[in-house]
């Protein structure tokens, strides 16, 4: 791994926890248990939490069947437009408060917007996570999650989290058992043949 004077932060991230997300940068996490990815890392992440989601979005997170200690912690902003929801994510990654900025933004975004995102990020050492429809990544993006559930028992609660872009190390794909409720998980042994 090559040593990164000017983001050292980001080295630390990369070497320890896979699901990690670097601290100061935007991520994406796209594929149908994106929601649940996000859940998982707003358990992990202590201080407030933002999750900015268009008004007329029907589907959200509530307040009873977020993880312990996380629903008390959500700030949910509605945006207007495209433009308000990018505005607002800008803003809240900027302010130096949240421990994890969310957004789900409709449309893809332009290198642009991307890369505003990440400089917000940065200046005020936040981190955020978009979540995507397929496809419709940042090239500013600094790694890009595919997630899906798995199938398995009626009680069961795995997923299989990709790595499918990562700027500063390389990909892989984890599948795993989530409980919904805690900020660990338990590797899951892929089926041999």
């Amino acid at each position: 791994m090559k040593i990164l004077r000017d983001r050292p932060h980001l080295v630390e991230a990369a070497t320890a926890d896979p699901f990690a997300l670097a601290p100061a940068r935007v991520h994406e996490a796209e594929g149908r248990g994106r929601a649940a990815f996000a859940l998982f890392q707003m358990r992990r992440h202590p201080g407030p939490l933002f999750w900015i989601l268009p008004q007329h979005q029907t589907s959200r997170p509530m307040p009873r069947g977020l993880p312990p200690g996380v629903a008390e912690r959500l700030h949910m902003v509605e945006a207007g437009s495209g433009t308000d929801l990018l505005w607002a994510t800008e803003e809240v990654l900027r302010s130096q408060a949240p421990g994890l900025v969310i957004a789900e933004p409709e449309k893809p975004l332009s290198l642009t917007a991307g890369r505003r995102l990440q400089l917000a990020a940065e200046a005020g050492r936040t981190t955020g996570l978009l979540l995507i429809l397929e496809g419709q990544g940042s090239n500013a993006a600094e790694t890009r999650w595919k997630c899906d559930p798995l199938a398995g028992p009626a009680d069961s609660t795995r997923h299989r989290w990709g790595l499918i872009k990562n700027k500063m190390g390389t990909c892989g794909i984890w599948a795993l058992h989530w409980d919904g409720t805690t900020a660990a998980c338990d590797m899951v042994s892929e089926v041999g043949e």
